[in-house]
């Protein structure tokens, strides 16, 4: 492949596609790889702009203000509960460009704990959440895992992580080079008897299919990978995907409806065009890849005689669920310079208090201590720091002193899965492309909060233990949205309880497949990014060989 990979990629028309692929991200990206590769016909849409490599700029004002070109930048509406009337916010932080979050994603690449899967048995009950089991275990997903690891290129070091789930084979390359950060994780561990290792992650550390290896130019979370260092699905699957020649891309188009016959087959999808004309576009199967916002809304927006609360909505829970990750933070500022503005953002992750242990810590879940950088100076002068003035000589001079001199110790802990926090349709507010936007409706657990201070406090003891001189920590707050969208669409045995069956396939509507966060039943403790590839590789799999025994399309 040469530099600059889509440049050089065939372009194609495709009329009457086997399959309809919406969205071409995490889920979406692999999704088209894998049918057009085994020899069906893919038409995939995606919202925003096909960009190549050439487009994406190392400009951090930009970058801030509009993700590098790819922030979505429409609005939705939040409330705190049902009663409450949804306020207008840009809470949902994705992506709308062909690659979606995983051009600007941070490629924090590791796999679910067994537990994971299991919590609701190894666990029990929550007051006032519904944790569950997934109908699949980490064995079911382990050669995906894998497959994922090898296809889009991981770094890593297996076996140097006590906690980690078991696997078959080493990652297919060496982790990422040690930052000060990932130096001074390592001694303050060592010191507390805690455990530090490589963060896996989906940036290539060599050459790798065709591939330059990464330059450590620091330009990785929020920024669109310069070098293609980066395994977003933009410069790996997706050009395997159009050099098929039996994969067309339908950019800066927004499908509002999947449309269903007489027997409640999904048939195609009616979508506009960036100009706001109206097409339809039929197909065998249709699968959904658009987030765990942004899928049960295309659902909700789809009603029929059939399903007129929703499509594959007979069980009422579509949008139901909604899960983000929760966050806590502290920063340390140190005396000597620590340049975490270079290399890789994520080096090193703690995973010593990952599996819940409600007996000893008085919390169900757990979390991760991930001791990163923070390298962008426009948001570093922004910080809302006591006693220090928001403008002026003195904040300017204390910007000049500390911005290099410092790093965080984020906790990125297991959100519970609640019934009533949802994604509706709002009736009022509209997008740009005419349609209502989503309607969060969300309330962290009372645990989350108690999660959080317990992780606020490890934070912050990794960093004395690190040397740092100052410490500030992030006081708890209820996220409004997040970059990891879950839950939504939950996958489940029942179809009285479950959207999707274990291998994402609908329920009611059985050539229909809803491919990405919106199907897990429980949040993991961050960065869903590798699970959500495996979980497409499989279900990519199962379609191929339902459609040759003619059970689907």
């Amino acid at each position: 492949m040469t530099s600059d990979m889509a440049m050089a990629l065939p372009t194609i028309k495709i009329d009457r596609p086997d399959v309809i692929v919406i969205g071409t991200g995490a889920a979406g990206g692999v999704m088209m790889k894998e049918l057009s590769t085994r020899g069906l016909k893919v038409v995939a849409f995606e919202m925003g702009p096909f960009l190549k490599t050439r487009d994406y700029v190392q400009d951090e004002l930009k970058c801030m203000k509009l993700r590098g070109l790819i922030k979505y930048d429409q609005p939705n509406t939040y409330r705190p509960d049902a009663n409450t009337e949804p306020a207008v916010v840009y809470s949902v932080n994705m992506q709308s460009n062909v690659g979606g979050g995983t051009v600007h994603y941070t490629g924090i690449s590791w796999r679910l704990h067994e537990s994971d899967f299991k919590e609701r048995s190894l666990f029990g009950p929550v007051a006032g959440a519904d944790v569950q089991d997934w109908p699949v275990d980490y064995w079911d997903l382990e050669p995906y895992y894998e497959k994922a690891e090898y296809e889009i290129g991981v770094s890593g070091l297996a076996s140097a992580n006590p906690f980690d789930p078991p696997r078959r084979k080493p990652y297919p390359l060496p982790p990422v080079a040690r930052k000060s950060s990932g130096a001074l994780a390592d001694l303050a561990a060592q010191k507390l008897g805690w455990h530090s290792y490589p963060t896996p992650m989906a940036i290539i550390t060599q050459d790798y299919d065709s591939r330059g290896a990464c330059m450590n130019c620091g330009f990785c979370e929020g920024y669109g990978c310069t070098m293609e260092a980066k395994s977003s699905t933009l410069v790996t699957v997706i050009p395997k995907a159009l050099r098929t020649g039996k994969c067309e891309i339908r950019a800066d188009c927004c499908v509002r409806e999947i449309t269903v016959d007489e027997q409640g087959l999904a048939t195609g999808v009616v979508y506009l065009d960036k100009n706001l004309n109206e097409h339809r576009l039929e197909a065998r199967v249709v699968v959904v890849c658009c987030n765990g916002v942004f899928t049960p809304r295309l659902l909700l927006m789809s009603p029929s005689t059939r399903f007129p609360n929703g499509l594959a909505n007979s069980s009422g829970y579509v949008g139901k669920h909604l899960m983000f990750n929760y966050y806590q933070s502290a920063r340390g500022f140190f005396e000597k310079e620590l340049n975490e503005y270079k290399g890789v953002m994520d080096t090193r992750v703690i995973q010593d208090f990952y599996e819940p242990n409600p007996g000893k810590h008085g919390f169900f879940g757990g979390g991760v201590l991930e001791p990163r950088g923070d390298g962008e100076l426009l948001a570093f002068s922004q910080l809302n720091i006591p006693r220090l003035p928001r403008w002026g000589p003195e904040r300017k001079q204390w910007i000049i002193q500390n911005f290099n001199r410092q790093m965080v110790a984020l906790a990125s802990m297991e959100s519970l899965s609640q019934e009533t926090n949802t994604v509706s349709l709002d009736a009022k507010v509209k997008d740009k492309w005419g349609l209502p936007v989503p309607c969060i409706t969300y309330k962290s657990h009372p645990n989350e909060f108690t999660v959080g201070d317990f992780f606020r406090e490890r934070a912050k003891e990794l960093l004395a233990a690190a040397g740092a001189t100052r410490i500030v920590a992030t006081p708890n707050a209820v996220p409004k949205g997040d970059a990891h969208l879950l839950g939504t669409c939950r996958m489940g045995n029942d179809p009285r309880t479950s959207v999707v069956n274990k291998f994402n396939q609908s329920h009611d509507v059985k050539n229909l497949f809803l491919v990405d966060g919106s199907s897990f039943v429980t949040s993991g403790k961050s960065n869903p990014t590798l699970t959500i590839q495996a979980l497409s590789f499989r279900a990519a799999e199962y379609i191929v060989d339902q459609m040759k025994k003619g059970n689907i399309g």
